[in-house]
């Protein structure tokens, strides 16, 4: 590769970047997911669109994708309250496992009677359509005001559900028959068990690290996280375990470890996975051939009809009975079942183990996550004000900044007061701080003074707080909670981590 070759593929990637970050802002005012716009991105410059590129390396896209998820799921986990996704890890969990079995089943009897595909490639597209999308429901549900519990019911099991997929796409994939189910269900547990291991492991060892290292700029922060969460990945990879699974709970534990610097580590992360978002979708619309996709729209529509109003359903009707789920939030989550990359990216695996009718297979997925994303994605506040589930009155949580004093055995937490928070009109002295915390400085409107007792916060305010190391995390406590219930939170019961106590 020349460097005039290398410029010009610099160019074309940054302008498809630029387009790709524009297209937010009408992502955001359409309700449509961004995935469609970056998927229309890579059909427009591929071999039938404007750009004439062809590209068919099935492979490539495969293991790019893979190291996109990993990005896309720990960006997720690092954002992800332990608070809301407590109380929902057991629904999700049922949901990952059982509720995944049946939706493979009648998906598979769906593409297998309705469309006519032999067994195996029915339950590879049943596998593969089976798994909700995590980028698909972190972008889409963080815009629509639900419930903690039924959010974190969603994100959990979004994040869980690609592991016993990928592990059984990729069985069903394999030359030969499959014999001895029982043994494949075995095996889904063991890596399951084996990815959760390490990734609680690597989550717990790595946050230890970053709050006793001092590190000596706080720009390393945010990639010393990113590391450590791909670090679960390959180490529970290498034993044989979940990756997926592993990444995500690794994650989960750093992004609700308090750690130095955090919001510019989630920030990190955050800007990590729209780059792993846009770049694993246009490589997929890249992928695609658009003229051979006519005779697979239909089969498409009758795999996916049977997918919403069948499947998804029923797996969620039989995932919570044990749980006695009201009816309303049943509803919801049988439609907040959002497809996107991640069935793309794992229709490529029968394509690379050249299972027959592999090609059909990435046309089915690929015109069913677009037709059903159009659908879904856009109704979903819909269908959540028609059940009654918005939650519009949620107080909107506290920015916190720390940053470590090391010689002087303490912290200082920047913090900043959002709209919608209950901190607007209480004073310094009504936030009753533990002793050997104290509000030093207060930043509003861009001019800097120091507060008295009486001084009234407001919200776009930014607070810096000085706390002894032994009050520290008292101190982000008490915050969030008047952040959350004002200045009777003490006596309202709120706790500060989203529940009451």
């Amino acid at each position: 590769m020349t460097v005039h070759t290398l410029n010009q593929l610099l160019l074309v990637c940054a302008l498809v970047l630029l387009v790709a970050v524009a297209a937010v802002r009408i992502s955001s005012r359409s309700g449509l997911p961004s995935l469609l716009i970056y998927l229309g991105i890579g059909v427009a410059i591929g071999q039938d669109g404007i750009g004439g590129v062809e590209f068919d390396n099935a492979e490539l896209v495969q293991v790019l994708g893979y190291a996109a998820l990993v990005v896309i799921l720990a960006e997720g986990g690092l954002g992800t309250k332990w608070s809301e996704i407590r109380p929902a890890l057991p629904l999700a969990a049922v949901l990952s496992t059982v509720g995944v079995a049946v939706s493979v089943g009648i998906t598979a009897a769906g593409a297998h009677y309705l469309v006519g595909l032999e067994w195996r490639q029915s339950l590879i597209i049943g596998a593969v359509v089976s798994s909700t999308d995590a980028a698909a429901v972190f972008s889409v549900l963080r815009k629509v005001p639900l419930p903690p519990r039924l959010t974190g019911v969603l994100e959990a099991e979004s994040g869980f559900n690609d592991a016993p997929v990928v592990i059984m796409v990729v069985a069903l994939s394999q030359s030969g028959p499959v014999e001895h189910w029982y043994l494949l269900i075995a095996e889904i547990a063991l890596e399951l068990a084996i990815g959760a291991a390490t990734g609680l492991a690597v989550g717990w060892l790595g946050a230890l690290a970053l709050r006793h290292v001092a590190l000596p700029a706080s720009g390393l922060y945010p990639i010393a996280v990113i590391a450590i969460s791909v670090v679960a990945y390959a180490a529970g990879a290498l034993a044989h375990g979940s990756g997926f699974l592993a990444v995500y709970l690794a994650s989960l534990v750093l992004g609700n470890a308090r750690l130095p610097h955090w919001p510019a580590s989630k920030g990190f992360a955050e800007g990590l996975g729209w780059l792993a978002q846009i770049g694993m979708f246009v490589l997929l619309g890249l992928l695609v051939t658009p003229h051979e996709l006519g005779d697979d729209i239909w089969p498409a529509v009758m795999v996916g009809l049977v997918l919403t109003m069948v499947a998804r359903p029923v797996s969620v009707v039989v995932s919570t009975a044990p749980f006695r789920t009201p009816w309303r939030e049943r509803s919801l989550v049988s439609w907040a079942g959002l497809r996107g990359a991640v069935p793309i990216v794992l229709a490529t695996i029968p394509m690379v183990h050249e299972i027959s009718e592999s090609r059909r297979i990435f046309n089915i997925v690929f015109v069913l996550v677009i037709v059903y994303t159009l659908v879904q994605g856009p109704t979903l506040p819909w269908v959540a004000r028609k059940l009654r589930l918005g939650d519009d009155s949620e107080a909107s949580d506290l920015g916190i900044e720390s940053a470590p004093l090391e010689r002087l055995r303490g912290h200082l937490l920047s913090v900043a007061i959002p709209v919608g928070s209950r901190m607007h009109g209480v004073e310094v002295a009504e936030l009753r701080l533990p002793t050997g915390a104290a509000v030093t400085l207060v930043v509003r409107d861009g001019k800097s003074f120091v507060p008295s007792p009486a001084t009234m916060l407001r919200r776009g305010d930014e607070l810096l707080v000085v706390a002894t190391d032994p009050v520290r995390d008292a101190t982000e406590r008490r915050l969030r909670a008047v952040g959350q219930g004002g200045k009777l939170a003490g006596w309202l019961g709120t706790n500060g981590n989203g529940h009451s106590r």
